[in-house]
């Protein structure tokens, strides 16, 4: 049965990654000022892995589980039931103060409801692939979602995927870590899911964006997963994690 104890309402009031976008400056365009219980960041580009890892760790730690890549793609699905080009930023803003979008949790997996229905295959369709990184790119988007994710920590402790949880959701966190493996590894993955969207051109986007940009966090834990199972990544932040509680 799906959780209402916490519902989050959404309206308005040098790797093979690329060193170019490693070594793009973290963002500033949101801050946070304190810190609630654990929040453990996991950020990386598509196709790194990160979701999985994310949600065994947090398994592994009885953590809630957030995956931030559902509420942009959320967002996304929206705007394009609604007609509106995603390539429109003002048309986007727009949609924002109504938007029936809300966030809740279904026992350790955080959720994404429009009007109070679960939304979930709707969230990997096409035509959200496609767009995602452009409504994304909306720095209203970010700021309104950010505020969301964080409201997840308030009372809880965390483990939050992304491409920017370590520089700018929880910037003041110990516990970050960059999952990514080679493009080839990552184009594998992504067929594999039945996916083809391109790899090179979402990394290009949401490394080049000006807010909120994916980049590795100075202070983070750089995980490559090419090479190793999901298992053996997963052992070892949880072991560094632990060795820092």
């Amino acid at each position: 049965m799906l959780s209402t104890t916490k519902i989050i309402e959404l309206r308005s009031h040098k790797h093979q990654f690329g060193e170019k976008w490693l070594d793009r400056p973290a963002s500033n365009c949101y801050t946070q000022t304190r810190m609630n219980p654990p929040a453990i960041a996991i950020d990386g580009p598509a196709a790194s892995g990160k979701s999985t890892v994310a949600k065994l760790i947090a398994r592994e730690l009885g953590y809630t589980f957030i995956n931030t890549g559902a509420m942009y793609r959320a967002v996304t699905w929206y705007t394009l039931q609604q007609g509106v080009n995603p390539a429109d930023t003002e048309a986007v803003k727009a949609l924002l103060p109504g938007i029936p979008l809300s966030f809740g949790k279904d026992g350790a997996n955080s959720t994404v409801m429009c009007n109070g229905n679960v939304l979930s295959a709707e969230l990997t369709e096409t035509a959200v692939n496609d767009n995602v990184s452009a409504v994304a790119a909306i720095p209203e988007v970010r700021a309104l979602l950010v505020d969301k994710q964080r409201e997840y920590n308030t009372t809880e402790p965390v483990v939050m995927e992304g491409r920017d949880i370590g520089t700018v959701v929880f910037p003041n966190t110990p516990f970050k870590y960059f999952v990514t493996a080679s493009e080839e590894v990552r184009a594998a993955r992504r067929a594999a899911q039945g996916l083809t969207d391109s790899i090179a051109e979402r990394d290009r986007k949401d490394s080049a964006r000006a807010c909120a940009p994916l980049v590795m966090a100075d202070d983070a834990t750089l995980v490559d997963t090419s090479d190793l199972t999901i298992e053996e990544v997963v052992a070892k932040v949880v072991a560094d994690i632990k060795s820092k509680i």
